[in-house]
Parts: C-alpha cells; sequence; structure tokens
C-alpha cells in the first residue's frame, strides 16, 4: 500500500468510515422503553419496539436535539424538513421486519472532522449523519439459566433490549487513506461525541461502533470494489481489521483474482477478516417513507437553543491553549482528548500562583504524566481523583518556588494520591488530606507532609557549598578529567554531590556552585 500506508508500492487503500452512535437519551428512538444498559433479556422491548397490530411510533426528541448538536460542532448542513424511511430486511432480531432510518432526505449532511495524520492535520470529510433505531441482539452462547432451560445448551436466543435504541449513523466520505489514519479518525469522532454530551462512548457496551468500507487501488485508477467489515468497537482492533482486509484484497488481485463486494466480520482471536453475507445495495433495503411518521420539521428557533448549550468545542479549547498559556499544539491536542481531562488541567492552571507560560507547561507535564498514569493504573475517573486540580497546583507551587525537587514532588504525589484511596477520600483529598496530617487546611496538610516524608529540598548555600567542597576534595581524580574536557565528569561530579546531600540538594545550586569552584 502507497501513500500514508506504505506497504505495497504502486497501492492505494481507500476507506469510508460508519459509524454507529448510541444517543446518550433515557428512552428510546420512537418509544418511551429504557435504554438502561445490563438488564434482563428482554425487560425493556415494548409493544412499540415490537410493532404489535394497533401502536405508533413517536420521535425522541431528545435524540434529535443531539444529532442537531453534532451537525452544528461540524459545520454541516442542517435540513429543515427531514424524513423517517422504512429500510426493509429480515433479521431474526428486528421483529418489525424494517428498520426506521432515514435516507434521502437525513438531517445532516457535510460538515468534516480535522484528523491528525503522520504529515499534519487534514480534514476528513463527512457525507452524512441520519437518525435511526438499532436492532436487538441474537444471543448464541452465555444465554440467561431460564433461557437455556427451554432452547437448550446449543440453542439460540433472541434479546431485544436494544430494539429502538437511538442511533445517530455518521458516514465519512473515502477519504481516508491508511488503517492508522482512520483510528485516528474514529479516535476524533468518539472525542466530539462524547465531549458534547450525545453518546457516552462506552466501546464494551456497544456505545460506539465502527463499520469499515475498505477498498484498494491502482494509482490513479478508478475507486475499487469495497468490502464492510462490521461492528468493530476498538479502535485497535478498527486498525488490525483494516490492514489486515487491505493485504487480502491486495494479494487476491495481485494473484489474478478479484475483490467480491460483500460484509466481513473481524476475528481478533485470529487477526483475519472472513465473509457474513453478500453486501447488500441501497436498492435491496426498498427503502420508502414511513407512512407512520411525518416529515421533521426543525426551525431556527430550535436550531439556536441547541447552539446555545453547545459546550465550548475541543478545537476551539485546544487553540486557546496553545495562544493563551504557550503550551505545544501536541500537548494541546492530547490535554484536549476529553472534556474531563481539558477541565482538570484548566483548573489546576487557575489555582497556579504564577500563571506563565512556565507554570501552565509545568501543568500539562504533570496532568499528561504523573497524574494520567495514577488515573489510568488505578482505574479511577478524573471526577473522582483523589488529587483535585487545586492539590496538584500546591504541588506545583512548591516545585516551582523550589521547596521541593521534581523526584521529590512526584513522592508527595502518590502519596496523597495513595491516602485519598486507602481512607475513601476519592474526589474528595483536600477534605481527606488535613485529617489524615492533623492540619487546618489542604495547603498546611500538603507542607506537614512534605516534613513527614523529609521531602524539603536544601536550597541554603552555605549548606550546599560545604558538600561541594568535600566532594571536590575527595575526587581530585574526576575534578582533573573535567578540567582536561571532559564534560561527562562534571555530571559525575553533580551526581555525587546530590548522593551526599541524600538527593535534597537543590540541583541548580549544585550546578552553579561546582562550575563557578572549577573554573
Amino acid at each position: 500500500m502507497s501513500g500514508r500506508s506504505g506497504s505495497h508500492p504502486g497501492w492505494e487503500v481507500v476507506i469510508g468510515i460508519e459509524t454507529h452512535v448510541q444517543l446518550s437519551t433515557a428512552s428510546k428512538m420512537f418509544s418511551g422503553a429504557s435504554t438502561a444498559f445490563g438488564a434482563a433479556p428482554n425487560v425493556n422491548a415494548c409493544a412499540v419496539d415490537l410493532a404489535l397490530p394497533g401502536v405508533l411510533p413517536v420521535p425522541n426528541r431528545g435524540a434529535i436535539e443531539r444529532a442537531l448538536a453534532f451537525g452544528l460542532a461540524i459545520g454541516a448542513t442542517i435540513h429543515r424538513q427531514s424524513v423517517f424511511a422504512r429500510k426493509n430486511y429480515f433479521y431474526p432480531d428486528l421483529p418489525k421486519g424494517y428498520q426506521i432510518s432515514q435516507y434521502e432526505r437525513p438531517i445532516v449532511t457535510g460538515g468534516g472532522l480535522a484528523v491528525a495524520t503522520g504529515d499534519g492535520e487534514r480534514t476528513i470529510r463527512l457525507t452524512r449523519a441520519h437518525l435511526e433505531e438499532d436492532a436487538g441482539k441474537s444471543l448464541h452462547e452465555g444465554l440467561p439459566a431460564e433461557a437455556a432451560a427451554l432452547v437448550g445448551r446449543d440453542g439460540s436466543g433472541i434479546d431485544l433490549n436494544r430494539a429502538g435504541t437511538p442511533l445517530l449513523e455518521v458516514v465519512s466520505e473515502p477519504d481516508l487513506r491508511s488503517a492508522a489514519e482512520a483510528a485516528a479518525y474514529a479516535r476524533r469522532l468518539h472525542a466530539l461525541v462524547t465531549w458534547i454530551g450525545i453518546c457516552d462512548g462506552n466501546l464494551q457496551e456497544g456505545s460506539f461502533r465502527c463499520d469499515a468500507n475498505v477498498s484498494v487501488r491502482r494509482e490513479g485508477a478508478p475507486l475499487g470494489t469495497r468490502c464492510e467489515i462490521k461492528n468493530l468497537n476498538s479502535f485497535r482492533f478498527l486498525e488490525l481489521a483494516i490492514e489486515y482486509e487491505a493485504h487480502r484484497q491486495i494479494e487476491l488481485i495481485e494473484d489474478g483474482g478479484s475483490v467480491r463486494q460483500e460484509t466481513r466480520l473481524y476475528d481478533s482471536a485470529r487477526n483475519e477478516t472472513r465473509p457474513m453475507r453478500s453486501k447488500e445495495d441501497a436498492q435491496d433495503y426498498r427503502y420508502f417513507p414511513d407512512p407512520d411518521l411525518p416529515p421533521l420539521a426543525i426551525d431556527e428557533d430550535w436550531i439556536e437553543r441547541v447552539r446555545a448549550a453547545l459546550p465550548e468545542l475541543p478545537d476551539t479549547v485546544r487553540e486557546r491553549f496553545v495562544a493563551e498559556h504557550g503550551i505545544t499544539s501536541y500537548d494541546a491536542a492530547q490535554l484536549t482528548a476529553s472534556r474531563e481531562l481539558a477541565g482538570y488541567y484548566e483548573e489546576a492552571a487557575a489555582a497556579l500562583p504564577a500563571r506563565d507560560a512556565a507554570g501552565f507547561k509545568l501543568a500539562a507535564n504533570w496532568v499528561l504524566g504523573e497524574f494520567s498514569a495514577a488515573r489510568n493504573r488505578d482505574g479511577v475517573a478524573i471526577a473522582n481523583a483523589p488529587v483535585a486540580p487545586a492539590l496538584l497546583a500546591d504541588i506545583l507551587r512548591h516545585v516551582a518556588g523550589g521547596t521541593i525537587s521534581a523526584s521529590a514532588a512526584k513522592t508527595l504525589f502518590n502519596e496523597m494520591w495513595n491516602a485519598g484511596l486507602r481512607s475513601g477520600g476519592v474526589g474528595d483529598a483536600i477534605g481527606v488530606l488535613p485529617a489524615w496530617a492533623g492540619a487546618a487546611s489542604a495547603s498546611s496538610a500538603i507542607d506537614a507532609m512534605i516534613e513527614r516524608l523529609g521531602l524539603r529540598q536544601l536550597s541554603d548555600e552555605s549548606e550546599i557549598e560545604a558538600i561541594v567542597d568535600a566532594v571536590l576534595a575527595a575526587q581530585p581524580a574526576v575534578v582533573a578529567e573535567f578540567r582536561a574536557g571532559r564534560e561527562k565528569a562534571f555530571n559525575a561530579l553533580v551526581g555525587q554531590v546530590m548522593k551526599a546531600s541524600h538527593g535534597k540538594a537543590n540541583p541548580g545550586r549544585v550546578s552553579a556552585l561546582l562550575r563557578a569552584k572549577l573554573v
């Protein structure tokens, strides 16, 4: 693959992504049944979901507003009138025999999503985003005991709890040119829909699922025959599946064969795709407007209300962090990977005693480094972190002021974090620490902890000078090496001074004193 994929010279991989974004409503797209995850099979399926005689669907206003929010966030066209259609196909988990979706007149068309690539950033165009309902789920293993008793150990069951769950299907143009680029696009889309609060983004529960349309072609040739890889709910699996499928198609064509348009599934255990069924085209679904649902009319006031409720978008926050805080574009992109992380950093930055470029950089490094590592290690949500933003800012105040070294700060942070976890003060470490340290405030608790752990940095120049003099007297050979032009010898002397001070001497003062005495 040539271009961004690079593994098959002369070939280009062409990828489009269809993403099913489960909207974060409490009830379903066309009924009042619950969308709660994890209920016993068929508990959350009502008469409307099953299309029993005499029932009528009613669109979920909250789902429509979430679709509008998405359209506004990506700079798309929002159509003042859209149409719900019946998409006809038979599956055991689709009791109506059709799915209510949108086809010729969707609610959102166009727009784009900026994605970081190997050579910078470019915008992936979006074709459309349309509202639809989910189907149910076939269970072929792991049946509940009561179901297994009815159908037998080798039988299958149908769980209709998901039937009718509101989805926003987001369809990209075939603008992606590598598996890595496709994964980056999916991550950026996931970050956006969770940022604006229209989806919880839970990959394990199927709230965010991708179908990848993959084809290959010789450079400059027309588009090739595509295959669709269904139901990928992991960014890593998305990348691996596309990589495998592209290689499969290229090898097939190079061996004299041809690609057949079909739907395939990805087997993560074997890292391969395999055929599922022949790929349907739009005419196979026999779309027609749903006679039970009038056209969806959206006026300007409704759109403006949704716009006013949108949070500051991640691209805007990212640009603001770079412009106002002076941090790098890379750091800003990492900090805006989620709205919660950006909020944590911004609170910590606001609490810094010196709100300058150096302070902001230090805060960014700590949020992306120690804080994120601890949170991921212990599986703690940002909102429940034992070290709150103001507490982190207080730690950084001690670092910037020279009270403690960067190494000591890490020890202090971990002690605070673990103290909060042990005491059950997750999310309330500021309240826990004073009680733990016997202090009147969080700030004095930190001071008490620094003293208790012996972390205070030695900054008294006369004390450091005495240690430096002792090291120079004890290391005449190393001193001679430095004066002979070996810079590494200087680092060795710094190390000896730090060792003699038990790591407490201010490294900046140590270096300055050593250089002054070695001239």
